[in-house]
C-alpha cells in the first residue's frame, strides 16, 4: 500500500482485515490528515463509527441566485478519531516515497527514494493526484478546485452558520468582487466551538490562485464584521477534479489516484471508504491465481460499466460547467438547487447510477433558462441516455 492519507488507510485495513499481510509506505505514516474532509452522513459506510465525526450538520444552506436550504446531515470528520480507527497493528509502516514499481510473474517490488526496495504480491497506489505509481501527472493543464479558509470561533461565524447548521454552496459574490471567475462560500463546524469558513473555486482551468480566494474571503468576512484576529488557522486547497479513469495495469489505483474524485463536488473519501472492503476481497480472492489476476479483478470490481458510465457523464456536466460565462454560473447552480431531491442525490452521489445521473442532468437541463441551455449544449453537455460504449476516458 502506496501512501497513507484516508483511502490509503482505509484499504490497508480493510486487506488487514481480510487476512492479507499489508505493508505501507508513506512519507510520514503517522501524521494525521491535516485537511477537512466532509460529506453526507448517510453515504458513509456503516463501519464508521459516530466516533469518528467532529460534527454533523443537519441542515446545510444553499444560494444560487435565491435561498434554499437541504435538511440532509452533513458529516465532518474527525480526521485524529478516523486514522486511529483504521489503525492496524499488523500494518508494517515504513517511512519513505515510493517512485517506481517493477513487475514479475510472481509479484512486484517498489522501489523507494532512497533506493530500498520492498518485495510484494501486488500493489496498490493511494497517492492521491499525485498518482506516484500510476503515470503520474498528465502533461495537460487540469481543472482544480482551489480553497482558502478561515477557522474561527463558532460564536464568530454565527452570520454565516448557526448550530447544527452548514453552508454547502453560497453563490453570492464576495463584496467588491470585480468580475473574473465565479466562487462560493462553504461553511462546516469543525467541532462545538470552532467553523471553516472557505471561499471556494469549484472547478476552473487554469485554477484560481489561492491569493485570490484570500482576498475575497477577508473581504466576504469582513462585511460580516470579522477581521483577521478572529482567525484561528488557515486552510489551503487544491487538486484536480477532471481526471481520466486510469488504465488497468500491475499497479492498483485507489481513492483519488484512481478517478474517485467527484466533479461536481470535490468528494472522494466516502467513495473510498465504502469501496475499500470491496479492493480488499478482490485482491484475496485474485491472489490465488496470480498477481496479474488480482489486479485485473480489483479495477474491475472498482470501476464496472455502470460506475464507468457515469463518471463519463458527470465529467461532460463539468465540461459543460466549464463553458459557460463566469455571470451564468450561479444561475446554472440555482438550476441545480431547484431539482427535485432524488436527482440531486442522485448526481451528488459517491456510487450512481448511468441511468440516475443521466435523469438528473436531463432534469437539469430542462429547469434552465434557455440562455444556459444553449451554452451546455455548445459546451458538450449530453442530456439523452447513457454512453452505450464504456471506455476508459473522462476527463
Amino acid at each position: 500500500m502506496v501512501g497513507g492519507g484516508p483511502a490509503g488507510r482505509a484499504a490497508a485495513a480493510a486487506c488487514s482485515d481480510t487476512g492479507l499481510r499489508v505493508t505501507l509506505v508513506d512519507p510520514a505514516p503517522r501524521r494525521v490528515w491535516p485537511h477537512t474532509y466532509g460529506t453526507w452522513r448517510d453515504e458513509l459506510p456503516a463501519s464508521v463509527p459516530s466516533t469518528a465525526l467532529a460534527s454533523v450538520q443537519q441542515r446545510m444552506l444553499v444560494h444560487g441566485t435565491d435561498p434554499h436550504e437541504w435538511r440532509r446531515p452533513y458529516a465532518v470528520l474527525d480526521n485524529t478519531a478516523l486514522w486511529k480507527h483504521f489503525w492496524r497493528a499488523d500494518v508494517v509502516e515504513v517511512t519513505g516515497r515510493a517512485m517506481a514499481a517493477e513487475h514479475g510473474p510472481t509479484g512486484s517490488t517498489v522501489v523507494l527514494k532512497d533506493g530500498r526496495r520492498i518485495a510484494a504480491a501486488v500493489v496498490v497506489d493511494a497517492t492521491g493526484p499525485a498518482k506516484a505509481l500510476s503515470g503520474g501527472r498528465p502533461a495537460h493543464t487540469s481543472a482544480q478546485q482551489t480553497a482558502v479558509g478561515w477557522v474561527v470561533n463558532a460564536a464568530a461565524a454565527e452570520p454565516f452558520c448557526g448550530p447544527d447548521t452548514g453552508v454547502f454552496m453560497d453563490w453570492r459574490p464576495a463584496p467588491q468582487t470585480r468580475g473574473g471567475w465565479p466562487t462560493f462560500l462553504y461553511a462546516v463546524h469543525l467541532g462545538p466551538d470552532r467553523v471553516l469558513l472557505e471561499e471556494t473555486s469549484l472547478a476552473r482551468r487554469p485554477a484560481l490562485p489561492l491569493a485570490l480566494l484570500r482576498r475575497r474571503l477577508a473581504g466576504r468576512l469582513a462585511a460580516a464584521g470579522l477581521d483577521e484576529a478572529e482567525r484561528i488557522d488557515e486552510e489551503r486547497v487544491r487538486f484536480p477534479v477532471d481526471d481520466q479513469l486510469p488504465r488497468p495495469g500491475r499497479v492498483i489505483p485507489f481513492g483519488a489516484a484512481a478517478g474517485f474524485v467527484h466533479p461536481a463536488t470535490g468528494f472522494s473519501v466516502a467513495t473510498s471508504l465504502r469501496r475499500a472492503p470491496w479492493l480488499a476481497a478482490a485482491i484475496s480472492a485474485g491472489l490465488p491465481s496470480g498477481p496479474a489476476v488480482a489486479a485485473r479483478a480489483s479495477w474491475s470490481i472498482l470501476w464496472p460499466p455502470n460506475a464507468v458510465a457515469a463518471h463519463v457523464l458527470r465529467h461532460r456536466a463539468l465540461r459543460a460547467l466549464l463553458s459557460l460565462p463566469p455571470d451564468l454560473v450561479p444561475v446554472f447552480f440555482e438550476a441545480f438547487f431547484r431539482l427535485d431531491e432524488p436527482h440531486r442525490r442522485e448526481f451528488l452521489a459517491a456510487e450512481a447510477s448511468p441511468a440516475g445521473t443521466a435523469a438528473a442532468m436531463s432534469a437539469l437541463f430542462r429547469g434552465s433558462p434557455w440562455k444556459i441551455r444553449r451554452r451546455l449544449v455548445l459546451g458538450g453537455l449530453s442530456v439523452g441516455h447513457p454512453p452505450a460504449r464504456h471506455g476508459l476516458g473522462g476527463g
